[in-house]
């Protein structure tokens, strides 16, 4: 039977102890890498006759790290960084100096157990495998640049020698720049009664907006206010469709992330978990928009109850950390119908006009309300012009306008979303065809 020699039998048993002894980051070790990564200990431990359990316990290894783009070594420190925990929850929301004692020496114990699985690197297990399969070389070792995970990141766990001495160090962090989800991902959405990451959001940037200016600047300077821990207003941003109200809102996430913004996204059929979902934001480091795009009701909606109740606060203190952006096609967001006017007849009710006010002014809970008018053909223009000068086409601004307002004809009409498809349009047509003329 092929055997690892008595030392490396000794280091892979004490491995697989200090991987048992974890108090609080017991979840750093439960993704496809690191459950790989133990299977691989342990087929090493137990090699059959023909090491065949031992290579495929490899090969899963390294499939699992080439998956994920990282090294061993990387993976276990961004795991930290966003581990959820009783250490790492407190921490969030607390001083070190009030953090329970033991709460703190269990960090420390899991922190020099993770250190002795870090320093365990592919390599080493390359070496190990090439033993006990008596291979005349050592398996392929996975390995990339090392990657510092981002340029907030202040902790770097491998600078210490012992990681049990950065214990002070990672609860600031943890303050800082929070945990789990919220500080994997910059964009989320509520999904299912949870949190779900949005790996690829929305690229648009500010700089590809236009012809709404004074709306631009306002959004701006609330979502300020929010960013540095002032009172920021909930907001409407209601008006013509393709104006760009969504896009508005998708820009600031990548003006704004490395500010510690998070945008949230939540369906319509999810509005009733809001209340659930604010307090689940309370007290967290970073600064939410909670974004509902096309908003509207009907009556009855028990979606409208819950946004009110979000909106106009009820005995829980409202959190800081979070604000409302809507999107309407509709100034009176609760639709209203004939039917609904109040008429003198026999069992109708009392205070008819009251109800039928209690609706139409629905959207003034709103602290802000933006406005987008249609765009008429100079504004339209204006933003051609700029999405065409961003994108390097090169068309003189006679024919460049003349395409655009037959674009515009023949499509959808003017708004800053029409300019945004003839620009893509155009572009892709002058690149593979060389060709300046625009046909429907």
């Amino acid at each position: 039977m092929a055997t690892a020699s008595t030392s490396s039998l000794a280091q892979v048993q004490f491995l697989q102890r200090q991987a048992a002894s974890l108090l609080l980051y017991q979840s750093v070790l439960q993704s496809e890498a690191a459950i790989a990564f133990l299977e691989l200990l342990q087929a090493i431990r137990y090699t059959d006759a023909d090491a065949r359990g031992c290579l495929q316990a490899y090969g899963n290894y390294f499939h699992a790290l080439a998956a994920q783009n990282q090294n061993w070594e990387d993976y276990l420190i961004s795991q930290i960084l966003i581990c959820e925990n009783p250490f790492s929850r407190m921490a969030q929301q607390r001083d070190f100096s009030e953090l329970p004692p033991a709460l703190i020496a269990a960090a420390q114990n899991d922190l020099q157990i993770l250190q002795s699985l870090y320093e365990c690197s592919t390599a080493c297990l390359s070496e190990w495998v090439q033993t006990v399969a008596h291979l005349p070389v050592s398996p392929v070792v996975w390995y990339q640049e090392h990657n510092h995970l981002s340029s907030n990141t202040t902790l770097y766990l491998p600078d210490w020698e012992h990681w049990a001495d950065a214990v002070e160090e990672l609860a600031a962090y943890y303050r800082k720049f929070g945990l789990g989800l919220f500080a994997e991902y910059r964009a989320l959405r509520w999904q299912s009664g949870q949190f779900v990451g949005i790996p690829y959001p929305d690229p648009i940037k500010l700089s590809t907006l236009v012809g709404y200016e004074w709306q631009r600047d306002a959004l701006l300077k609330n979502t300020e206010f929010l960013l540095c821990g002032e009172t920021a207003l909930h907001v409407l941003l209601y008006g013509s469709r393709g104006s760009g109200k969504s896009s508005l809102v998708k820009a600031l996430l990548n003006e704004y992330g490395e500010r510690q913004l998070r945008v949230l996204e939540v369906g319509k059929s999810d509005l009733q978990d809001l209340p659930k979902i604010v307090e689940q934001l309370r007290g967290v480091p970073q600064k939410f928009i909670i974004f509902v795009d096309d908003l509207s009701f009907e009556e009855d909606d028990d979606a409208f109850k819950a946004l009110k109740v979000v909106l106009e606060g009820n005995l829980t203190a409202r959190p800081q950390n979070v604000v409302v952006y809507a999107t309407s096609n509709r100034r009176h967001l609760i639709r209203e119908y004939f039917a609904d006017r109040p008429t003198p007849k026999d069992h109708e009710e009392i205070h008819a006009w009251d109800t039928m006010q209690e609706k139409l002014s629905f959207s003034d809970r709103f602290g802000l309300t933006l406005t987008f008018e249609p765009a008429n053909q100079q504004t339209y223009l204006t933003i051609i012009r700029h999405l065409a000068a961003q994108t390097k086409i090169n068309l003189s601004p006679e024919d460049l306008e003349y395409q655009a307002l037959q674009w515009a004809t023949r499509h959808n009409g003017r708004s800053g979303r029409t300019a945004r498809q003839f620009i893509d349009f155009l572009k892709a047509d002058i690149s593979l065809f060389s060709t300046t003329n625009i046909k429907s």
